[in-house]
């Protein structure tokens, strides 16, 4: 089914998308809205709708392409001179963003939520913004930051995860157990791994969520230093040449689409990697192409999708 939408969204001119734009929004923020009103809750978080037949979607996940269309098209939607946006373009970009962000940190989601804000920097930052208005920008949100936690705005679980981040030891038989267990199946593969299907750790239920948030640690225990490095290095070259699909695109629409899909991978996948090994708190994050999931996948393939179309339409001489 991801490859299916893999290949339609790549057959369709991502100029013609760019027109669907305010639509594929539209329907990103009333699916975040559903899943608040009848949404299953699951480990805490209500982030999923029951379909027939047993399947569940997760909104959360199409929103990030919500997210990175609606803020390609605010973005380039005017031909300016100096080949820049506005501040006003910014701005309108960040209420319209404000929405699916709020709403998937009202889930709680909040490693989605990460992923929307980062995303949506490395799409203003690369947009051609002034430099003293990123600048601001970052002074803004450490303010953010800072009254977060003074007026302890995080929930008990966040607070708690990012106490076990910090200070790991405190609580191994508690929070930090999760972070040290995984830190010690990864280590436990050496150079090679145990081999396919053999790991103790990860087969004997030692470390949660290994078949999503955690799946790094069964490539670590199971196929060694060289299997996580093949990982890391198949997911560097799908962020590369998103990257390069950024650089050849036809326009502006086209070179913030494959941005924001660039970010989103190359984020997600180092904070998804980074848990396991004690770098990054612990969120629920999968990782892209990896972790199990119906709604993550398809989203990581229509982001495919959409590289694929900036790269096939892109005109070889102008």
């Amino acid at each position: 089914l991801g490859l299916i939408l893999m290949f339609v969204t790549a057959l369709i001119d991502y100029r013609r998308i760019r027109r669907w734009t305010p639509v594929l929004y539209g329907l990103s923020v009333l699916l975040l809205l559903a899943v608040l009103a009848v949404g299953q809750s699951v480990n805490g978080a209500k982030a999923w709708i029951a379909l027939p037949g047993g399947f569940q979607i997760e909104p959360s996940e199409f929103a990030k392409l919500g997210l990175i269309l609606i803020a390609a098209w605010l973005l380039s939607r005017r031909k300016l001179p100096a080949g820049r946006p506005t501040i006003k373009d910014v701005l309108l970009t960040f209420l319209a963003a404000a929405p699916l962000i709020a709403l998937v940190e009202k889930e709680p989601a909040l490693g989605v939520t990460l992923v929307l804000v980062f995303t949506l920097a490395g799409m203003i930052v690369v947009s051609g913004i002034r430099i003293y208005w990123v600048l601001g920008g970052l002074a803004g949100v450490s303010g953010a930051l800072y009254a977060v936690a003074r007026l302890h705005l995080l929930k008990g679980y966040q607070l708690t995860r990012l106490t076990s981040f910090l200070h790991p030891e405190q609580d191994l038989a508690g929070s930090g157990y999760n972070g040290l267990q995984a830190k010690i199946a990864i280590g436990s593969g050496g150079l090679h791994g145990q081999g396919l299907f053999h790991g103790t750790f990860t087969g004997g239920n030692f470390v949660p969520s290994v078949q999503t948030d955690f799946i790094f640690t069964v490539a670590g225990e199971e196929l060694g230093f060289v299997g996580c490095a093949a990982i890391v290095a198949l997911l560097a070259f799908i962020v590369f040449h998103a990257i390069r699909a950024a650089q050849i695109a036809d326009d502006m629409f086209g070179m913030l689409v494959a941005s924001g899909i660039a970010v989103w991978f190359a984020f997600q996948s180092f904070v998804n990697i980074g848990m396991t090994i004690g770098i990054m708190p612990i969120t629920g994050l999968p990782l892209p192409f990896v972790s199990y999931g119906g709604s993550a996948i398809f989203a990581d393939m229509i982001a495919i999708g959409l590289l694929q179309s900036v790269r096939r339409h892109h005109a070889l001489f102008t």
